[in-house]
Parts: C-alpha cells; sequence; structure tokens
C-alpha cells in the first residue's frame, strides 16, 4: 500500500477516528464505527509506515508497549473488561488487510457470546487444517 493512501499514514483524514493517546513515534487510535461491537478497542500504530511489525525500530517497539500499558490503564478505567485479546496480524495469510503494522487491542467481557474464546480459537478450528 501506498504511503498516501495507506489509512494509518493518513489518521487524521477519517474524520471517525480518534486518536487517544500518543508518544513520540506511535499512536493509540479509536474508531468510532468499531465501538458498536468492540467496545474499547483500538490499534497501536506507528506513525512512520512500516509495513509490519518485523519493521518497527527498537524506539517504535518501546513506543508501543508505552502505549499498550497507557491503553490498558485508560480501557481499565472506562470499562472494566474481564481480558483483553492482544494482537498484530503481519501477512496476508496472517490476517492483515491493511499493510501498516498495527497492534489490536481489544478489551474482553465475561457476558460476550464468545468470551472465552481468544484469537487461537478461530486458527484451531478443523476447518483450518492445511490439505
Amino acid at each position: 500500500m501506498q504511503q498516501e493512501t495507506c489509512p494509518y499514514c493518513n489518521v487524521h483524514a477519517d474524520e471517525e477516528q480518534q486518536i487517544v493517546l500518543e508518544n513520540e513515534t506511535c499512536y493509540f487510535i479509536q474508531k468510532e464505527s468499531e465501538q458498536q461491537i468492540l467496545q474499547g478497542s483500538g490499534l497501536i500504530i506507528p506513525k512512520q509506515h512500516k509495513q509490519d511489525v518485523f519493521e518497527l525500530s527498537d524506539q517504535e517497539w518501546k513506543d508501543s508497549r508505552e502505549l499498550l500499558m497507557a491503553a490498558r490503564e485508560l480501557l481499565d478505567r472506562r470499562y472494566s473488561p474481564d481480558g483483553y485479546s492482544v494482537g498484530w496480524n503481519t501477512g496476508r495469510a496472517g490476517g492483515q488487510s491493511i499493510f501498516h503494522a498495527h497492534l489490536h487491542v481489544i478489551p474482553r467481557f465475561k457476558d460476550e457470546p464468545l468470551a472465552g474464546k481468544g484469537i487461537r480459537y478461530w486458527i484451531k478450528q478443523k476447518e483450518n487444517k492445511r490439505t
């Protein structure tokens, strides 16, 4: 994806997108429409275009962790989740659809219909077995 068309390189262009937290190299963003189902969910993204997690600099790694901890504190106060799903998708086969590194931060609640089903649940389904 070209940087000029990358939604995370142009985070200010989307009126629904909110920068909730930021530090030197990264943002924690949330999109209003995604709060309907995944309440409190957001993404940590580097400010500079990096295709995936493997391209992050040492400083971006450090700043991603810093924002993850700050986001957790904020989300704990606002929503009191019972857990979190946190993860990177890398490459098309890994589920990445926007090729700008982004860390999913998803609060989870015990009253969700799929409570207790984490990221690996979907990958471990019999239908996912290679042939």
